[in-house]
């Protein structure tokens, strides 16, 4: 990409090829010339954790699962969001990722991921959802641009009807399965209500305070 200076590459397993990208002080993870997130566009993931949150309520002993440490915005909000007595795993896939957090982008990661609430997971997000049975107030996926397998396309099991099951296995009841992407999809929306999951949508700012570029998020709650 232009005017940014490669610092690394690392390849997804079984996916795509990704490069963290330096311009000034903000960083870029990209496929290609594909922005797939920044330093400076975050709000969206932010909002992925707080209306999360906002939604368990006054709920004790929180137990989530964020799939995707990406460049850590969610895990930081949710920290912020919730209290002392909360648990949250983070499966991040690639090892590569937390090494760029704890090291290129160490001021920016700060120490959330030695947070003693946090248990990173260097795991597809995929498994551990799998293996679990009524094990989750929430789960919060920003793996992918949306609903399908941007960076792996196994991640295509994640949304599909077999993947919306072991989610809705993996919940509590009244949990919440929260999914971030960059664009609205009737469909998956319809997909998700097949699977059984009560479905509320918001469109959130990508930027704060600009409503000019908006994302979109999914809560579906397991009744």
């Amino acid at each position: 990409m232009s005017g940014h200076v490669l610092v690394d590459r690392a390849r997804v397993p079984d996916g795509v090829e990704l490069q963290l990208l330096r311009s000034g002080g903000d960083f870029i993870i990209a496929i290609g010339d594909n922005e797939l997130m920044s330093t400076d566009i975050y709000a969206s993931e932010q909002s992925l954790a707080n209306l999360t949150c906002q939604r368990l309520g006054a709920l004790a002993a929180p137990q989530l699962l964020i799939g995707g440490y990406g460049m850590g915005f969610t895990l930081r909000a949710a920290l912020v969001a919730l209290g002392a007595d909360a648990q949250i795993i983070i499966a991040e896939i690639m090892p590569e990722i937390i090494a760029w957090a704890r090291g290129p982008m160490r001021q920016l990661t700060g120490d959330c991921l030695d947070d003693p609430r946090v248990q990173l997971v260097v795991e597809d997000v995929a498994v551990l959802i799998d293996s679990a049975a009524n094990a989750y107030d929430a789960i919060l996926l920003d793996v992918d641009n949306g609903p399908e397998g941007l960076t792996r396309r196994w991640n295509d099991g994640l949304y599909s009807a077999s993947g919306l099951s072991a989610a809705r296995k993996a919940l509590r009841s009244g949990g919440i399965l929260a999914i971030w992407s960059a664009d609205a999809d009737e469909a998956f929306t319809r997909q998700l209500r097949d699977a059984g999951f009560q479905v509320s949508e918001e469109a959130v700012d990508a930027v704060r305070y600009e409503d000019d570029l908006r994302h979109h998020i999914w809560f579906a709650v397991n009744p």
